[in-house]
């Protein structure tokens, strides 16, 4: 009798939640009851043609003035280096240096007692940043031989960047909204009904992502500096007037 009784509950549920979605469904169609509402996608591809490469140089003495020295000899090595490989000197830019005191730990008989002057740190940054994508990207992957030389320098990945990346962002927006109104007609047609008037329209957050590999999209957008080629890709939601055909 209590197995009969579960079923007969889990009848009465089914067909309770089979009135209640139907109560929504003839809801939701009332509400949208001469419009339609659609989805366009507009998507390319395009290389980048700008590079962006950031470091970092350091030196460091107990005399402030011998690392400010050295530091400067490694900043003309450095712009020795890349222009030699080709890189323009004007796509070669550095930030101004930081200054810190160094210090060490003091220990008498195995007890600390305190830190101790130990001279100074000098640390400056470098961007090189050039349309000649190739020629740097070479260039900075041999930065690091420079250790060998005695350089403390550090260089990170390169970025990359589009410069008509405002001109893909427009085009790609007329073609999400003419896929739009493409798909509406579509459905118009279909359904025997005629298209009318552009109601509401509204584009979703831009997602560029590398054109190959199956990178996530972000709901505030995605921007992806890490790939040279990449993908560009915004969707606009439409919504149209339709009228039947009698």
């Amino acid at each position: 009798m209590d197995k009969l009784w579960k079923y007969i509950i889990f009848a009465s549920a089914i067909v309770l939640a089979a009135i209640v979605l139907s109560a929504a469904v003839t809801q939701r169609y009332r509400i949208n009851n001469g419009t339609i509402a659609v989805t366009g996608l507009g998507e390319t591809e395009f290389t980048s043609d700008l590079i962006v490469i950031e470091g970092k140089i350091e030196a460091e003495n107990y005399d402030a003035a011998v690392a400010y020295h050295n530091l400067e000899e490694h900043r003309n090595r450095i712009v020795e280096f890349l222009t030699s490989k080709g890189v323009a000197e004007e796509a070669i830019s550095f930030d101004m240096p930081y200054t810190a005191e160094l210090t060490r730990s003091v220990y008498e008989n195995g007890d600390y007692v305190g830190q101790q002057f130990a001279g100074y740190n000098i640390e400056q940054s470098f961007t090189i940043e050039s349309n000649d994508v190739d020629t740097t990207e070479d260039a900075a992957r041999e930065l690091p031989s420079l250790i060998a030389e005695g350089l403390k320098i550090r260089v990170y990945n390169p970025m990359y960047y589009y410069s008509g990346l405002e001109d893909v962002k427009l085009s790609l927006l007329a073609a999400a909204a003419a896929d739009a109104r493409e798909r509406a007609q579509n459905i118009a047609e279909s359904s025997e009904a005629m298209l009318g008037e552009l109601k509401m329209s509204r584009a979703g957050v831009f997602q560029i992502t590398a054109a190959t590999g199956d990178e996530e999209f972000s709901a505030g957008g995605s921007f992806n500096l890490s790939s040279r080629e990449k993908k560009a890709r915004v969707t606009v939601r439409s919504e149209f007037k339709i009228k039947t055909v009698k």
